[in-house]
């Protein structure tokens, strides 16, 4: 299980920028609109200071950190939901993702032409917003015209259920068209259910990626303080970053010159490395580990997981045939210096089925199939 970020935004706001230093990885970046056509994909460890923590008390031959993949997705324009801009298909790559990253620009430069001619976050964050409120909306009215169909339907299950989505779904589709995203609606848990089915853009969490020049990574201006202020509206986050200097700091050789540049700048981790981290937990993702002398690894699970179905993120016959759960926490070892002591200071549990996986856990699977 990953998590699989969606990097959005107007053309020429760094997006591709941005993908290439979190990756490191090849993606067309010019001073013109729609230079990324086709997705670029890549996948980013997770920063986890624990693992390193965790490698020097085992010291494994193999070392598998949890991982996000980032795809960059090409800029949006004003009216990508009636196909502006190649906007359709555009918006077919965001339905696919699970969580999506939105690109402000908040910088002036004159030689990188904006699309409306101006710097405004405020604008530029409604049309985003508006284009992918809007594409739901359509998808959303498809349904909704289906509905008769599906209610007499012969198998129950599809009937009763259309009968149950109708009145969600108008009210979804009126707050769509005010523009209003479905994260905010207020959704009841079993309304949100009802509609998951239909894998709309809006549904999905969305963070505010502040790109900003190097004269403010130490304190923020007009342009981050507006968009800090729609984001505090929404009770979604937001980060700064600075593409530029973040892609010089992934084009450096070694870990020791990265850290070295970070110092030098005054800052004490990069935006890249904050932002896989906020990205990991923004869908209540969480990590345990398994560790010994062959290999130590993070898996990730949703928040709430019971141990039988953690184990099943290892292999479907550890689910099937589960016992029990051997387990104790990263920090006892952290504490206590081995998995030895571990035990002998009484930390060592055993666990069965109804155990809800915490993060940090050290797990040991005993199965039978």
């Amino acid at each position: 299980m990953g998590l699989n970020c969606g990097i959005v935004g107007l053309p020429n706001v760094g997006k591709s920028t941005i993908f290439q230093a979190i990756t490191s990885a090849p993606a067309e970046a010019a001073n013109y609109p729609f230079c990324t056509i086709e997705p670029n994909v890549g996948i980013v460890s997770v920063l986890d200071e624990r693992i390193d923590k965790l490698a020097k008390i085992f010291k494994p031959q193999k070392i598998i950190p949890a991982v996000v993949e980032f795809v960059d997705i090409a800029g949006l324009v004003k009216g990508a939901s009636k196909g502006e801009g190649l906007g359709n298909q555009f918006l077919g790559h965001i339905r696919n993702v699970n969580a999506i990253i939105h690109v402000v620009r908040c910088f002036d430069d004159n030689d990188i032409i904006h699309v409306h001619g101006k710097v405004n976050p405020v604008d530029d964050i409604e049309t985003i917003n508006l284009e992918l409120a809007l594409a739901d909306l359509e998808v959303v009215e498809k349904r909704i015209q289906n509905i008769p169909k599906l209610i007499k339907n012969q198998n129950k299950e599809v009937s009763t259920l259309a009968k149950i989505q109708l009145p969600i779904l108008e009210l979804v589709a009126k707050k769509l068209a005010e523009g209003i995203p479905v994260r905010k609606m207020g959704l009841t848990n079993e309304e949100d259910l009802s509609i998951r089915d239909l894998n709309l853009i809006t549904h999905k969490p969305m963070l505010y990626l502040c790109n900003v020049s190097e004269d403010f990574i130490h304190e923020d201006n007009s342009y981050i303080k507006q968009v800090q202020e729609i984001a505090k509206k929404g009770n979604e986050d937001v980060l700064k970053i600075c593409g530029k200097l973040e892609s010089e700091i992934s084009n450096l050789g070694s870990d020791e010159e990265k850290k070295a540049f970070l110092e030098e700048l005054g800052l004490k981790t990069s935006g890249l490395s904050q932002l896989t981290k906020i990205a990991y937990k923004m869908l209540g993702l969480r990590t345990y580990f398994t560790a010994g002398e062959k290999e130590l690894r993070a898996w990730t699970f949703t928040e709430g997981t019971k141990a039988p179905q953690a184990a099943g993120i290892i292999h479907s016959d550890f689910e099937k045939g589960f016992i029990r759960a051997e387990v104790y926490h990263c920090d006892d070892v952290f504490n206590l210096g081995s998995e030895a002591k571990v035990k002998e200071a009484g930390k060592f549990r055993l666990e069965g089925k109804e155990y809800p996986v915490k993060d940090g856990d050290l797990m040991h699977f005993r199965f039978n199939v």
